[in-house]
């Protein structure tokens, strides 16, 4: 007798109330118990960075690539989508893991979004079905104790947390929790230690000793992960290291990869950028793209690359490295319809940086008129207050932006860098609109 033959015949409901229904599965652990939250901006880039890093580079993690995409393409209110990515992920850990059952704890999270997606679209004897099915998984792989998760729970808890950029001590306690119970699970160790990194990745802030030396280990574990040993060499190189002919090694070891955001070409480049040269750097993402020419992420990469063009300082850039600079942004920008703001943004900067003013203005202009979400809306005026005053020099203005992305209660990236410039201003005492500033501050209201 199947599951679904079960609850027709011995309805659920009959025993419980709706009330019962709702405390189960909010007991669950699954996404949509977990407090993932983003705003519709996010949730488009990150629905993009997930299909960037393809079925192949990220075969380990594949389950849970699309466990978190079917929940965003939910948030996102595409539940048949949603449904669909969820049933791939059901497949993708039996395939996976490919043990003598089909099922195992690894599916628990997975079968906690299908109840859940079906509660949501009102097919209740679907979502009990998987409430029994669930049942049926804990009592067959029981965690340790009552108090703690089953090591797959934990694993994946922390990989989806981290995609949230939650609470790093927390995603990193996860990690710890799982890789104590089934130490020989390798992705996990390499996971968590690029989750200790990536505090330290946009920043010029040194690498702890301590997380320089897991990273160190978890390589030699994990050879064949060049994302990790691009991050291991930026590492060395903000510690002063050389290590030019370590990274034009590596960058050949890339090359040869299935191109994806999981390849290590991405954090590759950003290492040739600062450490090696922006030539070297523009050379390597032309080269990836000459292998694979209609790969949307590496066009974005190569973009990444020359939207750093007017940092360098010979100021004798040829017009056709400009015109290509603007014609790849452009075409990113289609590659990525729902999560190009950023990518426009910088459009509008190299055509500033570049003297076209008037295409700069006609995009911000544009971009000041569409409908964005909170979060959306601070990167905005974020980037277009330091551009009236970098470009217009119209400081007034550009002090009203930074008011303006200031005042929308979301925290951000861009809120809390605004504030900061804000209060340096105040702090300089310098500017007619000190006493504004002054104020406006002390009234904020933070979320």
């Amino acid at each position: 007798m199947n599951v679904l033959t079960f609850v027709f015949l011995f309805p659920i409901s009959a025993a419980q109330s709706q009330t019962t229904l709702e405390s189960k599965l909010e007991a669950l652990q699954c996404h949509f118990t977990w407090d993932l939250e983003l705003s519709r901006t996010r949730l488009n880039c990150l629905r993009d960075q997930l299909e960037d890093i393809g079925t192949e580079e990220g075969y380990s993690w594949l389950g849970h690539i699309y466990n978190l995409q079917g929940y965003i393409y939910y948030q996102l209110g595409l539940s048949n989508d949603a449904c669909r990515f969820l049933s791939r992920a059901t497949e993708a850990f039996r395939q996976i893991r490919n043990t003598v059952s089909d099922e195992g704890p690894w599916l628990v999270v997975n079968y906690g979004n299908l109840a859940w997606l079906h509660y949501q679209r009102k097919e209740r004897a679907e979502c009990q079905a998987y409430l029994l099915k669930i049942d049926a998984l804990i009592n067959e792989y029981p965690s340790p104790s009552q108090d703690e998760l089953h090591a797959e729970t934990y694993a994946e808890k922390a990989w989806t947390l981290m995609k949230f950029r939650a609470d790093r001590e927390l995603v990193a306690d996860y990690f710890q929790r799982a890789i104590r119970m089934q130490p020989d699970m390798v992705e996990w160790h390499t996971s968590h230690v690029i989750g200790l990194a990536s505090a330290f990745m946009h920043s010029d802030t040194e690498l702890p000793a301590d997380i320089l030396e897991k990273m160190n280990i978890a390589k030699e574990q994990d050879p064949e992960n060049l994302y990790l040993a691009a991050l291991y060499l930026e590492a060395c190189a903000k510690k002063g290291r050389n290590i030019e002919s370590e990274a034009r090694e590596l960058a050949r070891r890339v090359l040869k990869k299935p191109a994806s955001s999981y390849s290590g070409i991405g954090p590759l480049l950003r290492l040739y950028r600062i450490y090696v040269s922006l030539d070297e750097a523009i050379d390597l993402a032309e080269e990836a793209l000459e292998r694979n020419p209609d790969e949307r992420y590496l066009k974005s990469c190569a973009a990444v690359c020359y939207k750093r063009i007017s940092q360098r300082k010979d100021n004798l850039l040829e017009h056709s490295m400009i015109d290509r600079a603007i014609s790849l942004h452009k075409e990113v920008i289609t590659l990525y319809p729902l999560s190009s703001l950023p990518i426009e943004i910088y459009l509008a900067n190299i055509y500033a940086e570049f003297n076209n003013k008037a295409k700069a203005d006609q995009i911000y202009k544009e971009l000041l008129e569409r409908d964005l979400d909170p979060e959306g809306a601070q990167m905005l005026y974020h980037y277009y207050a330091k551009y009236v005053h970098f470009h217009r020099n119209e400081p007034y203005k550009s002090i009203e932006y930074h008011m303006r992305a200031a005042a929308i209660r979301q925290q951000s990236l861009y809120r809390k860098k605004t504030i900061n410039t804000l209060e340096r201003i105040r702090e300089r005492n310098r500017n007619r609109m000190c006493g504004e500033i002054d104020e406006f501050l002390n009234n904020l209201i933070t979320p």
